[in-house]
């Protein structure tokens, strides 16, 4: 079993060969005796070194020595500690130390060898102990004792190593050994494994082996089995609850939000007769800031103190982060001020807290002065606080800010992690700093601090974003050819990349190469190949791919099928679309709200409209939170059949739901209104909106200024387009073209020019189109001189072809 958990953690050492396994030994009891009380007065000698290298011995038991030459042995190894005759000579006072009971000495001398040697050393002492100590007194308990200190140094595969040898060996791990492993592999699945060995081997569990097992639990998220865990061996009475195990659970729940849990364990601890310590209130204030009870969680405090327990730095640093969780970053000063008159002092977890704080609120300026205030207290800014500062400035798209930061970390001599780097990579990527991002993505690298999927996926996406799908492409295939680990994260990327600008093949042709490479697609490969086919017509294509998911072995997600009914919807077969729609029911696929916006779409193109708003119900009945694209939709299906009141009706619902209605949603209100020849009402709404701030496109202009044209209005449509020019809304030819027509359609010759001026006079040519109607409207109404005049500005500006448009129209 322990091989296995071996191979499992750490590749294969290379193994000396062992002979046959003596007898058993026992090291547990010499593992867990009482240590040594006179360790510190030891004050060795300095000898000189033996002129040859010790032998094996063949006794039971090393020969009979002073124990100065023990001594003197030992201080030989720690002057010359890199040569094999110092590290047997080590060893051979270990095995002294180990036959005296004094543990503690035993401890010190191996963790200081081993912090020489460092790891991937267990292959030599190993060795070292198998050829010159086989049968000594007290061998089991060196080897049980370097097998404990390569575990609480964290070095887990020397460990692994040395339990395994000694597993050949025969020779017993204690408790404490096995406890020390545990911890160091707590965060690892196979912590498992080894307290299932623990139990095969018949070794007895100590009173922290289960609690070790259940923090390891808890730290890998696995609450539900920690807790079940716990209770079983309560309920066969294997563990008498102690506060420490209480304490574990505590942690687990609230660092996860699962504060009401957490709590009836307290009470749980309190029918056992513990009363939370410091530890257990920290640990429930903390979860309670975590999912904003910050109230409850000042409640807990006050208990606290009542209990006679005063709240340290930490209890207030949670209280500070519940109230920047809240956005309630006024009140982090006056806790800070607080803190100070208990006479505790704020630390470097306080002020990133104030800084993180004052970030998200877009205080940067703020933030900056708590900086320098840190600075000015003596304090070392860490690499997490200037993470979060990059990450502000960032966001803010502040470009000159941010490279004074770097400059300023890199002054000071500054280590950057790899989170502060892939900050720096996404923020450059966001800035449009392409150029700047792989410069720092190349540093990184020369760092030896290599970039994980975060920080070449940030490139890749602002590439793609960009539309420079080419060098994507080129970026891939080049971290590709220099070693970089490319995962799939990275080639789903640059697939949906393709597939934005509508190059199919490019996508497949990708997806080929991944298969070839042997890397494993997953779901969101094959959504994005789905959209792909969609976005250009070829639905059956996307359809199997569907099957290839299936075959495959991966589920088709929420998307997989929305995307699938968008596309059926779009051409017309609804049929099929609610076949898919029942395919995810079947399938236990819950829709979301996209996917009920494109079946209320379909509806609506059938003209079921009343079916659509039943939609819209059954999901306000069943908990499905709609969003602003989902009342778009059903607003466009009315509008489209000009029922203003159901309309009007779905945006009174929208606001009653707290939604914020977007441009589009105007857009909708103002053409149903046009089209209902409300032509006033629509000018009020869109002057509301403009007195209100609100942010609209110019469609909405657009709209009325056409239905004035249509409507023989033409003076107020050069108002109104007036009006758009100086609300700053970038007009192209379109906009112009849109009102000219109308006009020259109704034989408003003159005010079609008056727009052909103001066209011209913000440097706008008339396209051909746009000519040919114009040439066409003026010889119609036999305006002569009009024309000429018009053909001369043509032929300045160089349009050709007219001729080829008139005889057409």
């Amino acid at each position: 079993m322990i091989r296995r958990i071996a191979r499992s953690v750490l590749p294969p050492l290379l193994r000396t060969p062992l002979p046959p396994p003596p007898p058993s030994f026992s090291a547990a009891a010499a593992a867990e005796a009482a240590e040594d009380p006179s360790f510190f007065s030891d004050a060795p000698s300095e000898p000189s070194a033996p002129s040859s290298p010790i032998p094996a011995r063949a006794a039971n038991h090393p020969p009979t020595v002073e124990k100065d030459a023990i001594f003197r042995g030992f201080e030989v190894g720690s002057s010359s500690p890199g040569t094999e005759e110092s590290r047997v000579s080590r060893l051979e006072a270990c095995h002294f130390f180990a036959r005296e009971g004094r543990l503690k000495k035993l401890r010190a001398v191996l963790t200081q060898m081993i912090r020489q040697d460092g790891s991937g050393s267990a292959p030599l002492f190993c060795k070292l102990l198998l050829y010159n100590f086989q049968d000594w007194d007290c061998c089991c308990t060196v080897w049980d004792m370097l097998a404990n200190v390569y575990a609480r140094s964290e070095m887990t595969r020397d460990a692994l190593f040395v339990i395994s040898q000694m597993s050949s060996l025969g020779i017993n791990v204690s408790i404490s050994t096995y406890d020390s492993l545990m911890h160091s592999l707590r965060t690892a699945d196979v912590i498992l494994d080894l307290y299932r060995e623990i139990g095969a081997r018949g070794v007895p569990y100590s009173e922290y082996s289960h609690t070790i097992f259940i923090d390891g639990l808890c730290k890998q998220k696995k609450l539900r089995e920690a807790i079940s865990f716990f209770q079983d061996l309560r309920g066969r009475k294997e563990l008498t609850p102690c506060i420490v195990a209480f304490n574990t659970l505590l942690s687990g729940l609230s660092n996860v939000g699962l504060v009401d849990v957490a709590k009836s364990f307290v009470s749980m601890m309190l029918k056992y007769g513990f009363s939370p310590d410091r530890f257990s209130y920290a640990t429930l204030i903390h979860g309670l800031c975590v999912v904003g009870s910050v109230v409850e969680a000042l409640e807990f405090t006050e208990d606290m103190e009542k209990s006679g327990i005063e709240p340290d730095v930490v209890t207030f640093n949670s209280l500070l982060n519940g109230y920047r969780i809240l956005g309630m970053t006024s009140e982090i000063p006056k806790l800070v001020r607080m803190m100070i008159l208990r006479g505790l002092k704020p630390d470097l977890i306080t002020y990133t807290i104030m800084i993180t704080g004052h970030c998200e609120q877009g205080s940067f300026d703020d933030a900056m002065r708590v900086k320098e205030e840190i600075i000015a207290r003596g304090f070392q800014l860490s690499i997490v606080t200037y993470s979060v500062l990059l990450n502000s400035l960032c966001r803010s798209k502040k470009y000159h800010e941010l490279e004074d930061l770097v400059d300023e970390m890199e002054s000071i001599g500054l280590d950057m992690d790899v989170v502060a780097y892939s900050t720096l990579i996404y923020g450059y990527c966001k800035l449009g700093e392409i150029d700047r991002a792989l410069e720092v993505c190349r540093m990184m690298c020369c760092k030896i601090a290599m970039p994980n999927s975060f920080g070449y996926g940030a490139i890749l996406t602002s590439l793609c974003k960009k539309g420079m799908i080419a060098e994507a492409r080129w970026y891939l295939d080049s971290l590709a050819s220099n070693g970089q680990l490319v995962d799939v994260i990275l080639y789903n990327i640059v697939i949906a990349g393709y597939v934005r600008v509508g190059n199919v093949q490019g996508a497949v042709g990708l997806y080929k190469q991944i298969i070839k490479q042997g890397i494993t697609p997953t779901i969101v490969t094959y959504n994005s190949l789905i959209r792909g086919f969609c976005k250009i017509g070829q639905i059956n294509m996307a359809e199997g791919i569907l099957k290839t998911i299936e075959l495959n072995g991966l589920a088709p997600t929420v998307v997989t099928y929305t995307t699938l009914m968008d596309a059926f919807c779009r051409v017309g077969n609804f049929d099929r679309m609610l076949e898919l729609l029942d395919e995810m029911a079947l399938n236990k696929i819950m829709p979301n709200c996209i996917s009920y916006s494109v079946i209320m779409k379909g509806l609506c193109k059938q003209g079921r409209l009343q079916k659509a708003a039943d939609v819209l119900t059954y999901m306000d009945g069943n908990g499905i939170h709609a969003d602003e694209v989902t009342y778009n939709t059903l607003m466009q299906g009315f509008c489209e059949v000009k029922d203003k009141e159901m309309a009007f009706h779905i945006y009174d619902i929208m606001l009653q739901k707290n939604l914020t209605p977007t441009p589009v949603t105007y857009n909708f209100l103002i053409n149903v209104l046009c089209q209902k020849d409300q032509l006033e009402s629509a000018v009020d709404l869109l002057n509301f909106l403009v007195d209100g701030e609100v942010k609209l496109r110019k469609f909405a202009y657009n709209t009325i200024i056409r239905a004035y044209c249509a409507k023989r209005n033409p003076y107020k449509a050069m108002l109104l387009f007036e009006r758009m020019v100086s609300a700053g809304y970038e007009i192209t030819i379109r906009d112009y073209s849109a009102a000219i027509n109308r006009l020259c359609k109704r034989h408003f010759v003159s005010e079609a020019m008056m727009f052909l001026n103001m066209m011209l006079s913000f440097g706008i040519f008339p396209d051909e189109k746009l000519a040919a109607v114009i040439c066409l409207t003026l010889r119609t109404g036999q305006n002569f001189r009009s024309l000429a005049s018009f053909h001369s500005l043509l032929i300045k500006s160089g349009i050709a072809s007219i001729n080829k448009q008139e005889v057409h129209i």
